[in-house]
């Protein structure tokens, strides 16, 4: 088998509106884990599908050397579905207990094929993703989002591929289950193409493909060495501007020089020649030479100020846009003593599972404090959000909250109206902001020019992040506390660096629900809480969430 396993040659695809996603983009994927980045937008999905087959170019072709397993985002199951259905093994585990019962028809031999073993090699594969003990009957509808996306890697897996597609695969993953995943994938020997924000996974690639201006290129090494590069790209990109801003305007300069010092010779000339009393055809000749030098020269001088200005293009256009968000926002400040909301034994029930065991819960959250709340999928982490939200009503316990907003961006980001636009949504959430202030925040939050008209149902994920931050922000009266439930799920890269900036300006309190360490540390977390077996308690680090 070949070295390379994906090629893509010539690709193009557009959406059916005619929307442009690639022109003629062409690379190819060799053995080894490759981590494919780009912004939210950009096609990283859509290249995914392409090559799975999902969808077809409108021209340009895709070969992929071996067997494919593909990931998609959005897996297409419903709840109604067993494990072993998720998993595609349930037909030959049927043939097999009908084996077994003494039926010896043909069509169970065939059915079956070669996989007698395929109960125990399914055991071995949920063992290695943390499912070891799950019933291969269970409907899908009884597990959480994590064990989910578990199940449909270790049905890609069950098939043995060379080629692994995985679309943002630690999405709904507890920091158990990342680990399970980062382990698995360590030890993989073929072709792996892998689309994520994670940052702890993609240290772990063997290179990283960025997908910038409609092509792709390769780096070699981890995404920690990937980001070195290109700092030290984009460092060299503004020394290269400055360096050509100095000589567009040495270069206009010398030009500006150059016409004086015409303009002078000609003066003095036409003066000197008419001093001499020469005949006027020969005067005449020796000023248009005179002309015409000064001309050669100007153009001369000319054309460099345009190969400078060209030059200064160039560079302009190698440099990499980096947006950030920067903001001051002094109406969050939380004095250090202040309790923003206490509760006692709290205990709440979501249908037959008690939430919180033994006495409840006991939470208080003082000052500008900055919380990660972490813990299993499944223990209630989003049920305590909407608790300290007041969303929820504690079944008993005591709760108190004080003055002062408490805003909740849950996972969904649902808080706007998708019909209205991103102005209007930020009017209706802080009508006594001028509409001049009003376009500077949201510019602020790099909504600029038609971009603050669009819809938000129109906004990409990492979009609407920012637009939701800013109504959430800036809403009257400003948040005291802001609980965020995994704000890093479906972001890119930028997006997540967006709101590690966002929340390193933000000066109230804030907890958040997320499994990713290094966003938990770029934020600046100080106190870690841990929910796991109906137990709330304050933890020293980062811990397995078994």
């Amino acid at each position: 088998m070949s070295e390379t396993f994906i090629v893509c040659s010539n690709l193009s695809f557009s959406w059916p509106d005619d929307t442009p996603v690639f022109d003629d983009l062409s690379f190819s994927v060799p053995a080894g884990r490759t981590g494919l980045v780009a912004p939210n937008g950009a096609g990283k999905s859509t290249l995914l599908r392409l090559i799975a087959g999902d969808l077809r170019p409108r021209t340009g072709n895709v070969s992929v050397d071996g067997v494919l397993g593909y990931l998609p985002q959005t897996l297409p199951l419903t709840g109604d579905m067993t494990v072993a259905e998720t998993l595609g093994i349930a037909p030959v585990l049927a043939a097999l207990d009908a084996v077994e019962s003494g039926d010896t028809a043909e069509e169970h031999f065939t059915t079956i094929g070669t996989d007698w073993d395929i109960e125990e090699r399914t055991r071995a594969q949920l063992e290695r993703l943390g499912l070891g003990d799950l019933p291969l009957t269970r409907r899908l509808r009884t597990l959480s989002g994590g064990q989910v996306v578990s199940l449909g890697l270790a049905a890609q897996l069950l098939r043995q591929p060379e080629v692994l597609l995985l679309d943002e695969p630690t999405n709904n993953l507890d920091l158990e289950a990342r680990h399970q995943l980062y382990d698995l994938l360590a030890d993989w020997k073929g072709c792996l193409l892998l689309v994520s924000h994670d940052r702890a996974l993609l240290d772990r690639m063997d290179r990283i493909a960025e997908l910038h201006s409609g092509e792709i290129r390769f780096y070699g090494g981890s995404f920690t060495e990937y980001e070195d590069t290109v700092r030290a790209e984009r460092e060299v990109a503004h020394k290269n501007i400055r360096n050509a801003e100095q000589e567009v305007k040495r270069e206009k300069r010398e030009l500006q020089q150059a016409r004086e010092r015409a303009a002078k010779r000609a003066s003095n000339a036409a003066r000197n020649l008419g001093n001499a009393g020469l005949p006027k055809i020969f005067a005449g000749t020796m000023k248009r030479n005179a002309q015409e030098s000064a001309g050669r020269a100007n153009e001369t001088h000319a054309a460099r100020v345009d190969a400078a200005k060209n030059r200064l293009d160039r560079a302009e256009r190698a440099l990499r846009p980096e947006q950030r968000i920067s903001l001051q926002l002094p109406d969050t400040d939380v004095p250090a003593g202040r309790t923003v909301f206490a509760g006692e034994q709290i205990r709440y029930r979501f249908g037959e599972q008690e939430i919180f065991d033994g006495d409840g819960a006991d939470l208080t959250i003082r000052g500008p404090e900055r919380i990660a709340l972490t813990g299993p999928n499944g223990a209630g982490k989003s049920t305590l959000l909407r608790i300290v939200h007041g969303d929820l009503a504690p079944d008993s316990g005591a709760v108190t909250r004080a003055e002062g907003r408490v805003a909740y961006l849950s996972q969904r980001l649902d808080l706007l109206d998708l019909d209205r636009t991103v102005a209007e949504n930020l009017a209706a959430f802080a009508p006594g902001l001028p509409t001049p202030q009003r376009l500077n925040l949201l510019a602020r939050f790099l909504f600029r020019g038609s971009r603050v008209d669009l819809p938000v149902g129109a906004l990409s994920g990492g979009e609407r992040l920012r637009a939701t931050l800013a109504c959430v922000l800036f809403a009257e009266p400003a948040p005291q506390l802001l609980l965020l439930d995994e704000p890093t799920n479906n972001l890119d890269l930028v997006s997540v660096g967006q709101l590690e900036s966002a929340l390193d300006a933000y000066r109230g309190a804030f907890m958040v629900v997320s499994h990713d360490e290094r966003f938990l540390t770029e934020i600046g977390v100080r106190r870690r809480l841990r929910l796991s077996d109906g137990r709330l308690r304050e933890v020293a680090g980062p811990v397995g969430d078994a």
